[in-house]
């Protein structure tokens, strides 16, 4: 599919601000030991799986997630950046090296496939690899890959396979300001420009990546 013009603007904007990011942070955090973690990620197991492969289609699962944007994510919630009755709980009693071995074990385990539904799939791709120019909505596919893969070194999550109901949950928060831990509001000047109907269309093309 070729790229909109507005698109092809939008992507080496964002490509140069991955590239600082991965430079100058926010990857500055303690080396993590997926062993160490593996231990420590049991009690994660009931939401997020034995292999952080979630069952419930409203907790992520974290299998294959890069360890720069587990670890921001868990720092979000023990600061209070980002609120979860559950998570912030369980955040408040990590320490800095407990959250660089959880992320290890969770970045170091391989992420099940899933498929997206076929009716949304020509919507869903529309979206993530064009965006939206009339609306001015910037593509997916610039932070977090042809894939969906993410950008470790920038941050960005990995995305492929993700529950459909947890990603459209996130769009919809974002959209709110529910949730703000998103770097340079990224997320929410997207997400403001999606309607329900797109929001549904990207979350279950995403969840068919892999």
């Amino acid at each position: 599919m070729k790229p909109s013009a507005s698109t092809c603007f939008t992507l080496p904007v964002l490509a140069g601000a991955a590239l600082l990011l991965a430079l100058i942070g926010p990857s500055a955090h303690a080396a993590g030991s997926a062993e160490a973690g593996q231990a420590k990620a049991i009690v994660c197991a009931a939401c997020h799986g034995m292999d952080g492969n979630s069952l419930n289609p409203e907790w992520p699962s974290l299998a294959g997630q890069n360890e720069t944007y587990l670890v921001r994510t868990l720092q979000a919630f023990k600061s209070g950046e980002r609120s979860n009755v559950l998570m912030t709980a369980q955040a408040m009693a990590l320490g800095d090296q407990d959250l660089a071995d959880l992320a290890a074990f969770f970045a170091a385990k391989t992420r099940l496939p899933r498929t997206a539904d076929p009716k949304s799939v020509a919507d869903g791709e529309r979206l993530y690899r064009g965006g939206n120019k009339e609306s001015g909505t910037s593509a997916c596919i610039a932070c977090h890959g042809p894939q969906g893969d993410g950008n470790g070194p920038a941050g960005y999550p990995a995305i492929a396979g993700q529950h459909a109901n947890y990603v459209a949950a996130q769009l919809r928060a974002y959209r709110s300001g529910q949730r703000s831990s998103d770097l340079n509001q990224m997320m929410r000047n997207t997400a403001t420009r999606l309607t329900d109907a797109e929001i549904d269309a990207v979350a279950s093309y995403v969840q068919g990546l892999h």
